[in-house]
Order: C-alpha cells, then sequence, then structure tokens
C-alpha cells in the first residue's frame, strides 16, 4: 500500500505541474500574441499617421497651383479621398481631406485641411492630423523695423526681433534677433563715437547665441499695397468713415492732421465713434522730423453713433486721422489710410489703453497706419497696449516732449514700425532719462500668431502651414 500511495502522489505532482506549465506557456503564448498585435497595431499607426501627414503634403501642393481653393478643384463639397500607393507594392491605404476657408469680409484668410489616413491592411487604426494653411503674418513677431535700431540695455523683449537694417542689442532677448545686412555704420545716433562699421547685429545684450544675419528682408511695400481693396471691403460689409478732418503743412514740410476720429472700443463688441472736433499743438521733436507741434491733444469732439462691429466682416477703414482706446470683443482690424487727398498719409494715435475681453485668444486687433501710430503728449502714465501695430509708412513712438515722463509702458502683441521706434528719450546734456516711458516690457502674443485680425499684413507672401496638429 506504501507504494501504491507514493505513485499516486507522483501522478498527482506531475498533473499539478503539468496544469501549471500548460497555463504558463498558454500565458506566454497569449503574452507573445498579444505583443505581436500590439506591435502590429502600432506598425498600421504609424502607416496610418504618414498616409495622413501625405494628406496634407498633397493639399499643400494643390493650393500652390490652385489658391484659396477650398474644394480641390471640383466644385463639390468634401471630404474628398485618395488612394496611397507604395511605388514597390502598390496600394497601402487611403487618406480623406476635409478643407474648411476661415473666411472674413468674403476674402479666404488661411485654410484648414483635416487628413484621415487609413491603411488598407487594417482599417480599424486611423490617424487624422490638422494643418492651417496661409501666410506667415508678422503677428509671428515681437518687432519688426525697417532701419537701423538700438535696443537698450533696459529692453528686454520676448518674441523674435528683426530690422532691415543694422542692430545694436544692449538689451536682453530671450529668441531670435535677425537682421538683413551684413555690416552697418553705427553713429553716434546708435551710441557710437567715432562712427564705426559694425557686424549686422552687435552689442553687450546676452542672447548673442540667437543673433542671425544676413537674413531676407521683410517689404514694407506689400503691407500696404491692398489699401484699395480693403477700403471696398469695408464700405460693402464693415465700417467705413470718410475724410473729414483738417490737416496743415507744419514747419518742416510734413503734412500733419489736426482732427479725424475718435473710436473707443466696447468690451460688447461694438465702438463708439466720435468726429474730433478741435485739438492742441503739443510742441515736440521726431527724428527726421524735426521741433514741430503734434496735434494729438483732443479738446473737443462730437459723438457719431455706436456700431455693432459685423463680426462676419470686422474691418474698419478710416480715410483719416484715428484715436484708439477700449476693449476690442473678437478679432478687429482698423486701417487709416486716405486714398482721396494726395500726398496726406494720416497716424493712428494711442490715446489710452487697449485690452481684449478675454485672453483666450479669441480676441485681437491689428491697427494699420498708411503713415504713423503714436503715443501722444498727456498719455497715461502706465500705459498698456495689446495689438499688431503696423505703421507702414512711418514710426512707432513717441516724440521727444520736454518734461514729460512716464513710467511703464507694456505692449504685448507686435510692433511693426518703418522708421527707428522710439519711446524713451535720454538727453546728452544730463546723460539720463528725461521723457517717454522710463521703462518698457515688450513681448508678442503668441494666441494671435496663427490666427490674427483678417488682413494682418504677411512676413512673407510664401504661404505654408502655420500650424500642425494630430487630432
Amino acid at each position: 500500500m506504501k507504494s501504491i500511495s507514493q505513485k499516486g502522489i507522483a501522478v498527482i505532482l506531475v498533473l499539478v505541474f503539468a496544469a501549471v506549465f500548460g497555463v504558463s506557456v498558454s500565458a506566454l503564448m497569449g503574452f507573445i500574441y498579444s505583443q505581436a498585435q500590439l506591435g502590429a497595431g502600432k506598425e498600421v499607426k504609424e502607416q496610418a499617421l504618414g498616409i495622413a501627414e501625405a494628406g496634407l503634403e498633397y493639399y499643400r501642393w494643390f493650393l500652390a497651383h490652385n489658391p484659396n481653393d477650398l474644394q480641390d478643384g471640383t466644385g463639390a463639397p468634401g471630404p474628398y479621398v485618395y488612394a496611397y500607393d507604395d511605388p514597390e507594392s502598390g496600394r497601402v491605404g487611403s487618406f480623406s481631406l476635409d478643407v474648411t476657408g476661415n473666411i472674413a469680409c468674403g476674402q479666404v484668410q488661411s485654410i484648414d485641411v483635416t487628413s484621415v489616413g487609413t491603411v488598407d491592411t487594417d482599417p480599424r487604426f486611423t490617424r487624422t492630423v490638422f494643418g492651417r494653411h496661409a501666410s506667415p503674418s508678422v503677428a509671428e513677431y515681437a518687432y519688426i523695423i525697417g532701419e537701423d535700431v538700438w535696443a537698450g540695455s533696459d529692453r528686454n523683449i520676448t518674441g523674435p526681433y528683426h530690422s532691415n537694417g543694422g542692430i545694436r542689442m544692449d538689451g536682453t532677448n530671450n529668441s531670435t534677433v535677425s537682421s538683413a545686412v551684413n555690416s552697418w555704420t553705427c553713429t553716434s545716433s546708435f551710441g557710437c563715437s567715432p562712427t564705426q562699421t559694425q557686424d549686422g547685429i552687435f552689442g553687450a545684450g546676452s542672447g548673442s547665441v540667437l543673433w542671425q544675419y544676413p537674413v531676407p528682408a521683410i517689404d514694407f511695400n506689400n503691407m500696404g499695397s491692398n489699401f484699395s481693396n480693403l477700403k471696398g471691403y469695408a464700405q460693402a460689409d464693415g465700417i467705413y468713415l470718410p475724410p473729414y478732418g483738417a490737416a496743415q503743412i507744419n514747419y518742416y514740410g510734413y503734412q500733419a492732421a489736426i482732427d479725424g476720429y475718435h473710436l473707443i472700443f466696447n468690451s460688447d463688441g461694438t465702438v463708439d465713434i466720435y468726429q474730433v472736433t478741435d485739438t492742441s499743438g503739443y510742441w515736440g521733436y521726431r527724428s527726421g522730423i524735426g521741433t514741430t507741434p503734434d496735434f494729438h491733444i483732443i479738446d473737443s469732439e462730437t459723438f457719431v453713433e455706436r456700431r455693432q462691429i459685423p463680426t462676419d466682416c470686422p474691418l474698419i477703414f478710416v480715410e483719416d486721422k484715428v484715436w484708439l482706446e477700449g476693449v476690442v470683443n473678437g478679432k478687429v482690424t482698423i486701417v487709416a489710410a486716405d486714398l482721396v487727398n494726395s500726398g496726406y498719409d494720416p497716424d493712428i494715435i494711442l490715446r489710452d489703453d487697449i485690452d481684449y475681453s478675454t485672453q483666450d485668444g479669441s480676441d485681437g486687433l491689428t491697427a494699420i497706419s498708411e503713415s504713423g501710430i503714436f503715443i501722444p503728449p498727456q498719455s497715461p502714465d502706465n500705459l498698456s497696449l495689446k495689438g499688431i501695430f503696423v505703421a507702414q509708412g512711418d514710426r512707432f513712438g513717441r516724440s521727444f516732449y520736454s518734461g514729460d515722463q512716464k513710467t511703464q509702458l507694456t505692449i504685448q502683441g507686435t510692433i511693426v514700425s518703418k522708421k527707428r521706434v522710439g519711446t524713451k528719450w535720454t538727453c546728452a546734456s544730463q546723460g539720463s532719462f528725461c521723457s517717454g516711458y522710463e521703462n518698457r516690457d515688450n513681448s508678442y502674443d503668441r494666441l494671435q500668431t496663427t490666427n490674427p485680425p483678417p488682413f494682418t499684413p504677411a512676413s512673407t507672401t510664401t504661404p505654408r502651414y502655420i500650424l500642425w496638429q494630430e487630432l
């Protein structure tokens, strides 16, 4: 009985070990199979992603030959499905395209393309990518300046900084600083004594690793080439304000507006429109112009109306000088350009704070002047400006007003200035700050870079995908 009992135990042990081994082998095989399936799934997903990206590239090519065509040349709505072939093995899968235009005033501003990639061997796995196709806008920069410039040691600049001339960079930059010239002549106006030839970018700034020169220049002439079109769009579907104010020729032959329009943006998407009926001249010095009275102080004005800014055409075209302030709701573009009176290019005056009703990127302002954009005398001691400010023909700045010292200027957005920018003046006689804003902070608004207000000028005329993401 004893030997039989031992044999029974041995049989039981063998069966137990066999069962354990069988379970282990089964689990191992299941794991190997699942890993194989997972690996195959990953491979299919990667293939699907490549096919989806091929869809975006196809439509980029299509738009290069058919600008602003939102229907793939078919004249019919999408989606548009194409087979994706491998040069050696033939068809691999397909991509499906949805194409949508972002329209303002009946004009395409950018094109959104959504591409879904599918692999024929396993259509369960798809990948979706999204691209926004447009010409890159000036909103990608903190500054674009058309001539030589000096950024002082007190400057802290967040965002790309570009000049078509030379740059003396003594400030702090945390993004690229680019110049269109390889070398330039630095004079006493830029702190060089004696006059000397310098590299395209030089100075005591700590961010020299991000300096780039020479790079292609940015064309200011293209920024104003469509003023007549913008006027027509505003007359048809936006807000158009005709010439109103008077102008005079100052002592230096510079034509300056005395009156014009005062616009106050409201957080509910409306704008209050005033006609400026009287202004005071305030003596100021401006580089290249000299000392002359600036008629930037409003003495009297007449309320005209409160207008709802059209959401489908948020464009305001003013053929006169404009004073701006308020809280912007939505994406709005304002243009000050006179196409009626030859020889007169109106300015934009930033009279007080400009803010957005929300801070999530859904609001934005682009202000384009045929001439300059200026901060007036008697401006707030602490001035905050949000927007993309384009001085297409002159400069962005604040004239030297004797004894008019302010504390803080904060700008979130973009400054585009054909001529040298200046908002702080240092007097040689005393070697210290004497006019303008003592402290200045500038940062570009990254939320505007891929969705700026309509008709924001392009920094290059070559379109590309300015936004790419997987959905």
